[in-house]
Parts: structure tokens; sequence; C-alpha cells
């Protein structure tokens, strides 16, 4: 008795602790400037972000001022600053809505220990060997034709920061050779998850579309002999033969020679693909020729296109056997670009479709200001120019590092986005098009760039695709009430619609797929009376009630639209405008906007409806929320289920095999719902509890959970344990890949079973359909 009464003495205080953090969290939730509370910039990416709070929290942590009552409502400031900051979707409903557009987000009320930021954060923000990547710049970087590894890791991870010494000396190791990179998936979820990552340490090489996973032991010696298996460089032996005709056909090409000239036994020289080529000659062999080059004891030289020795000075004597000293000397001795003038830049325009890939040049903007105003550069940088002429080009606003430069001049060629101006802004355009108003100060802004390229290739022929300066086209932006960046619109001769949703291309298409085929239904006080109020009996309604002018409606509106797509078949999901329909809105008791109500199947009273009053309004939280009101369609199975049921029935199954403690398995849950309901009918959906039923998981060959396994019906008594695995937790792809596989079972009849695996291209599928359909858009 006297254990019971403790208890719930705990239980009272931990509650009223809750309540105290809980309201201490959403008072200090103000309208402060989280910029100036973390003392950045707007221009600050994450990594800064997350330098600027670890340095803040080691010295206002609670931890470290026990004498200080206010301590703890200072860091729940900062940390909520951080929270937010570090969060693309949150970061930019904030610059658009200020501290009212994330009422409904809670990031921030709780905070680690003094130890945790001092040992755990961050792992790999102070070593410069090691480049940090985020969801913004990780494809430039990996799709640049650079190698690179990269380190995945959790910062709670023990594993990680028993690999870190040796990630350290590795990169030390590796620094010129290749690139080094880490990904930090506590601050990256959505990165790691689209890059497939479920456990930490998870170390990948990239390499220009190839990907390879590293399983071997994580010693420096074994990293680097995997490393170095993707170094692919050419060092060519010069010799009488061949020496002269290869330099004549590389400064033919305007390409220089590095030449390493070997005295004794030994020589090594290391190959950088691109800037010139590479050789070596041994002088014991070759000795009337090194004569020849003047050459009199080992040595490495330079020589750029159309040198000799002839001329003083042209070749560059390098006495260093450091390759990162060689590497640097060759790139100051490289011949300078081509300057242009608007005479011959024009010229050369006309002549190469893509200049930028065709040549390298460089325009002097104080010499040529006339070129530079016209196309309205301020500043120095890159730009692409595609097509024929001067008006079709698109201007680099990534990070001013090779890689990304790289890697956006490859995409940008491929990719149909223009930059815009006053003199080609798509003001009376027939054709619809897509304008992204942006600041290149923005990091989001600039994450957002290359998926509008990806997005661009997608909808070529359907959907143009173009981006305007706000800092450079100030009047233009306010022209069109441009007040946070980035913002996205769509313009279809008359009709304007701005995009609200995630930067990436997915998003963009699923954007476009909803205006072409609605998913939400815009209801009156008339249509709400006839399809909500009286629905039928296997009707399920979620309805938002809303105004225009609500901060925090806004920033549902493209979670609302994303649960729609996902319930879509399962629960009718429709909007009220409480601005429009105000006196409609009074009559139904709604007093605060958003106002989510859920209108149940089967239900006596029609008018019956449950309120959302969860904490979070993402689309996957709001969808799990809408699954729980509805009976079930799957169904539990026990061993013996599995077993005459599965193994040795007639029907199709599809199982999900879970432990209940798994959060990835909690998450994936509703998910399963959804496919469950998607399938009814054609294929049954079981659950395998693994805790409790470990033996029959087992049999499986179930190793991680959630598992998701397909046990079609071959026409024989018993089936193969294992099923067929399917690498998926999306319910369209999973739906997708079971129709198709029922279809090669209906065209073979009662075959064996051959073997089946998900592949990633069935992705393209939804892609294909929206490129398909958004032809109606033109409409």
């Amino acid at each position: 008795m006297e254990m019971s009464q403790n208890h719930r003495r705990t239980s009272r205080t931990s509650f009223l602790f809750a309540f105290i953090a809980a309201w201490l969290f959403l008072t200090i939730s103000s309208d402060e400037d989280y910029y100036k509370l973390l003392g950045i910039s707007k221009e600050a990416g994450t990594r800064e972000i997350r330098q600027a709070f670890k340095k803040l929290a080691l010295t206002m942590h609670p931890d470290k001022n026990p004498n200080d009552a206010t301590a703890h409502e200072k860091f729940l400031k900062i940390n909520r600053a951080y929270e937010v900051l570090k969060d693309e979707d949150l970061r930019k409903k904030y610059d658009k809505y200020g501290e009212k557009g994330l009422q409904d987000e809670q990031q921030g009320g709780r905070y680690e220990s003094w130890n945790y930021y001092r040992y755990d954060f961050g792992i790999y923000d102070e070593d410069a060997e090691i480049t940090t990547l985020d969801r913004g710049d990780f494809d430039a970087a990996v799709n640049s034709g650079e190698v690179w590894f990269v380190n995945f890791y959790f910062p709670r991870c023990s594993h990680c920061h028993d690999l870190a010494p040796t990630w350290r000396e590795f990169a030390k190791e590796m620094d010129g050779v290749i690139r080094i990179g880490a990904v930090n998936c506590g601050d990256n979820g959505m990165l790691c998850r689209s890059k497939g990552i479920n456990s930490y340490p998870s170390l990948y090489v990239f390499r220009a579309g190839m990907v390879r996973k590293y399983y071997g032991d994580r010693t420096k010696s074994s990293l680097t002999t995997f490393a170095m298996q993707f170094v692919k460089s050419k060092v060519t032996e010069l010799w009488q033969g061949n020496v002269f005709s290869e330099i004549d056909r590389a400064f033919a090409e305007r390409i220089g020679w590095l030449i390493n000239f070997c005295t004794d036994t030994g020589g090594e020289t290391s190959s950088k693909d691109g800037l010139v080529n590479v050789g070596w000659m041994d002088c014991s062999k070759q000795a009337d020729l090194c004569d020849s080059f003047e050459i009199t004891t080992s040595t490495t030289a330079v020589f750029p296109p159309g040198s000799s020795l002839a001329q003083k000075g042209s070749v560059l004597f390098i006495q260093s056997l450091d390759t990162k000293e060689i590497y640097a000397q060759v790139l100051q001795h490289l011949p300078d670009l081509e300057i242009l003038t608007k005479s011959s830049f024009e010229v050369r325009l006309q002549i190469n479709c893509v200049y930028l890939f065709a040549q390298v040049g460089k325009v002097d903007c104080i010499t040529d200001s006339e070129l530079c105003a016209s196309l309205y550069i301020q500043k120095p940088c890159v730009a692409v120019f595609k097509g024929v002429g001067i008006h079709d080009f698109e201007i680099h606003h990534g990070k001013d590092v090779l890689y990304n430069v790289a890697a956006f001049a490859k995409e940008s060629v491929n990719a149909h986005v223009t930059t815009l101006r006053p003199e080609n802004f798509p003001s009376h355009e027939k054709e619809p098009w897509l304008v992204d108003f942006f600041a290149p100060w923005c990091p989001p802004c600039r994450a957002l760039l290359p998926e509008l390229r990806k997005a661009s290739i997608q909808l070529f022929g359907q959907l143009k695709f173009g981006t305007l300066d706000c800092t450079v086209h100030e009047t233009l932006c306010n022209m069109h009430n441009i007040h946070a960046y980035p913002t996205t619109v769509i313009f279809n001769k008359s009709s304007i619609h701005e995009y609200e949703g995630h930067h990436s291309a997915d998003g963009i298409l699923e954007f476009i797929e909803d205006l072409v085929n609605p998913v939400v239904v815009t209801l009156t006080p008339e249509s709400f009376q006839e399809l909500v109020k009286r629905r039928k009996s296997s009707e399920t309604w979620m309805v938002d009630f809303y105004a225009p002018w609500c901060g925090p409606c806004q920033a549902l509106l493209p979670e609302w639209r994303r649960m729609a797509r996902m319930l879509s078949g399962i629960v009718n999901v429709g909007t009220v405008d409480c601005q429009k329909h105000h006196s409609f809105c009074q009559g139904e008791d709604v007093r605060a906007y958003p106002e989510i109500r859920l209108f149940p199947q089967n239900s006596n009273r029609r008018e019956q409806y449950q309120s959302y009053n969860g904490w979070h309004r993402d689309a996957f939280s709001l969808k799990a929320w809408a699954l729980s009101s509805l009976p079930r369609a799957s169904v539990d199975l026990s061993p013996e289920d599995f077993k005459r049921k599965v193994l040795g029935g007639k029907d199709h199954w599809v199982l999900d095999f879970y432990a209940p403690w798994c959060g990835p398995c909690q998450q994936f849950a509703p998910e399963f719902e959804v496919l469950a309901r998607m399938m009814k009918g054609t294929v049954r959906a079981g659950k395998v509890d693994c805790q409790a039923h470990h033996q029959t998981c087992q049999s499986a060959g179930i190793k991680a959970y959630p598992s998701v396994r397909f046990y079609p019906h071959l026409g024989t008594t018993r089936r193969d344990q294992g099923g067929e695995h399917i690498n998926s937790r999306d319910a369209t792809v999973i739906a997708d890949i079971l129709r198709q596989r029922l279809q090669q079972l209906a065209l073979q009849g009662k075959s064996s079973k051959p073997k089946v695996s998900y592949n990633r291209s069935l992705m393209l599928t939804k892609a294909a359909f929206i490129k398909m359909t958004v032809k109606a858009i033109l409409k």
C-alpha cells in the first residue's frame, strides 16, 4: 500500500513538472528573433547554426549555471531557436509567418545534459578535412564526379563515437586523394531516410551515380584499401616512340602535361584527372631523351599548352615530392581563362550550344560593364549559357567550391531552368510557368534550386521553369507580393497558384498533380451538409476549418494535402474557409483556427465528430490519427495462423514482421493499414509480432524490423517460409509491386515462383503519370 501511495505521489509530481515545463515552453515561444538569439545571419547554413548553438549551449546550460533561476528559461529559448532553424521546413515557416506559423510545433521543449553538447554534439563540425554535408548540397557533392566516402552518423550512437578518431585520421590520410564527408542524421533525418540509412554508422562510397556500402573492419588501413579501389588515375609512360605525339595531341586540345622524370627507380606520380595529362619518364632507360629535356636529376615539370624549353619560363620545374604542393603549383601555372568581350561573347554563344561545357571563359565586368548590366550580374558568379544566344542561362548560387560548381554545371546543362529578368519574366505567357522567387543568401532557397532542376527534366514540354533573384529584382518581387523566400508560384494564364510543400522535386510533382486532380474537397455550407452530415455509413470525413489570414492554417495546408493523398480512397478530406463562411463556422461552434475534425463511419449520429488535439500537425501524425478511428484492415497472426493460413492457405498474403519496441515499426504501422485497405479483396494483410513469436520470425529469416514479405498462392499446398522480400515502407510502392507480381502470376499460371526484388525504377511510375496528366494544366 505504501508503494502504491508513493507511486501516485510520484505520478502527480511528474505530471505537475510536465505541466510547468509545457507552460514555460509556451511562455517563451514569443516573437523573439531566432537568428539574433543564436548570433547568426539569415545566410547561416546547418553547420554554422549547429556551431553557434553549441557555443551558447556550453556556457548557458543550466548544468553550468546552477545558481541562476532563469537559466532553464534562457536555455529553452536558444534550444527552440536551434530546433526550428536547423529544420528546413520549419525554418521556411518561421521566415514566412514568424512564431505564429509554428504554434503547433513543439520543438525545443526538451534538451540534453551539458556533457551531451560537449562530447556528442556535431562530431565532425570542427574537422577541416571532413566536409559536413546536408540535404542542400549532398547531391551536388556525390554527383560531381569526384570520389566521396561518406559517414552517416547519429550523435547518440556509441559506435559512431568509437569510429570518430579513426575517421579523422583516415580523412587526413586521404586528403587530396578523395573527398571525405559526414552526414549528421540527427539533423538530416529526411536525407538519411531517402538514402535508405537505417543503422549507424553507415559508410558509403559515391562516384557519379555509383554507390557502394562498406562492410569491412573499421580500421584506417581497411578503409584506405577499400577507398583506393575507386580512385581511377591514368599515368602514361613516355619514351622516344610516343612522347612528342602525346604532347602534340594534348596541346592541340589545350591540355598541358605534368611529367615526372625519374633518374633512379622508385619515382611515383599521382594523377589529377582533367587539369593536365600526367606521365612519367624513366631516365635510366631514356637517357638521351632526358638530356634533350635538360634533365640532370629527378624532377617534375609542368608543360602548359604551347610551351617549350626554348621559351624561357614557360615550363615550370617542381622540386617537391609532396602531392599537395605539386597540385597547388600546377593550378598556379595553368593558363588563365580566356577573357571575353561583349562581341566575342556573343559570337561564341552563336557557335556553342552550351558555352560552359564547350569552353570556359570569363568576363571582366569592370571593362564590359554594359554586358554584365544587361544580364543583371552585380557580383562575381559562374553562369551556364545554354541554347543559342545570350538570354538562356542559369547562375550558380551554391557553395563556391569545385564539387558544387561542377555538379551545378552538369545539372544545368541537362535541366530546363532559366534565370529570369524583367525582359523575360512570364507576365503574359500562354504556356504555364513555375517561377521561384528567391534570395541567394537564403539556405532553403539554395537547397531548392537543384530540386527545381530535377523537376524541370520530369516536366519538360509541359511546364517552364524560371528563377528570379529578389535581391536584384526587388521591384518585380514586390509587384507579386513576395515577402518570404523561397516563394514558388505557378503562373497559368490568369490563374496563379502558390506552392506550399516540401523543398523537393517529388513535392513539386505532387503539387502539380493536386492542381490537375485535387484530393482535397473545398466545402461550402451546402456541400458540407450533403457530403459530410448526410454521408454514407461506410464513409469517413476529415475537415479542416481555417481562415486564410491564419499563419498556422497556412503552414498546415501542404501537410493537409499530403495527408489527403496518403488517405485517398480511404478517408474523404475537405476544407472550409471560415472567413468566407463565417456564420456557418460559428453555427458549427468553430472557435479557433485551424480546427480539425473527423466525422467517423458507422455513426448513428451523423453530426458526431472527434477534434484533433495532437501536438503535431504533420501529414504522418494526422494520417495515423485518422486511421486509428477506422476498423483495422489487417489481422494479427499467431504461429498456428501463419502455418495454416499463410503457408498452407489459398490466399495471397502480405505480412508485416515487427517488434512492439521498434520505433520504425510504429511509424510503419499506419502505412501498412493503408496498404491493407488498398489491397483488400486481392491480397490479405497480416502482422506477426516477432517479440511474442520469435521462433516463427527466425524460421522466416527475419533479421530486421519492420520486414515486409509477400506470400503468393502458387497452387501448391505449402509455401516458402521466407516469402518474397519487399524493400519499401511506402504503401503505394508496395501496392504497385504486389499488383505487378499478381499480373506475372496471372500470365504464368501455376508456375514455380520466380525471384522478385524491389526495383527503385518503380518510383518513376508516379512521376511519369504526373508528367502525362499535367498536360491538363494547359487547358
